[in-house]
């Protein structure tokens, strides 16, 4: 059986103890809370971990910055459906040699000429693309967002988190996310957007 956005956003409500909704456009408060923060929380939860059936890939044509040799002068436009490009070797496997790059906005730039393999979380829509387990993880973001307006009940939250804690260590543990590509922004070096490989 098909699975819709109307189905997720109802297992959301369903979390919270709420009545179902006919459609995300229906004209009451639940149905309008969901519609707002359905696809920012998808792509959220998407680009927040690499999630092994979201990642793509896609070959990419270089260009010539002409900012001088042994920088960062080759740059390589992202594919248009990139949440988050995955860390870059000479391969494009995620064994392989990493190589020095960095993101500015919708471009990458490295030392390497192309053409570049890059894998990258791909911003997929439809639900029956996703795997069960991130339908569950995106449940319960869902919830957690429109647990208090909807509910008025301080402990729907905790509820809400607790079922989204449990999907995130479900999905960890059957593998359902690629270990070490979690999106981080504790280092300086990646909130400068350095990704430089250590040699």
């Amino acid at each position: 059986m098909a699975l819709t956005e109307l189905d997720v956003a109802n297992m959301a409500l369903a979390v919270l103890d709420e009545s179902p909704i006919d459609s995300l456009d229906q004209d009451i408060k639940a149905a309008r809370m969901l519609n707002l923060h359905f696809n920012q929380t998808r792509e959220a939860e998407l680009t927040k971990y690499a999630w092994v059936f979201a990642i793509l890939r896609a070959t990419v044509a270089s260009a010539d910055t002409g900012s001088g040799d042994c920088t960062l002068n080759w740059s390589y436009e992202l594919p248009s459906d990139c949440l988050r490009p995955l860390p870059l070797t000479h391969n494009g496997e995620p064994d392989g040699v990493p190589i020095s790059w960095r993101q500015e906005a919708g471009v990458i730039y490295s030392d390497r000429s192309g053409p570049l393999i890059i894998r990258y979380v791909g911003n997929l829509t439809d639900p029956n693309d996703w795997d069960a387990l991130f339908t569950e993880v995106l449940v319960g973001a869902l919830a957690i967002k429109i647990a208090h307006p909807i509910t008025h009940k301080a402990n729907m939250i905790d509820i809400a988190r607790n079922g989204y804690d449990r999907a995130v260590d479900a999905a960890f543990a059957s593998q359902a996310v690629q270990r070490g590509a979690r999106q981080s922004t504790s280092s300086w070096a990646y909130q400068r957007g350095d990704n430089r490989a250590i040699r």
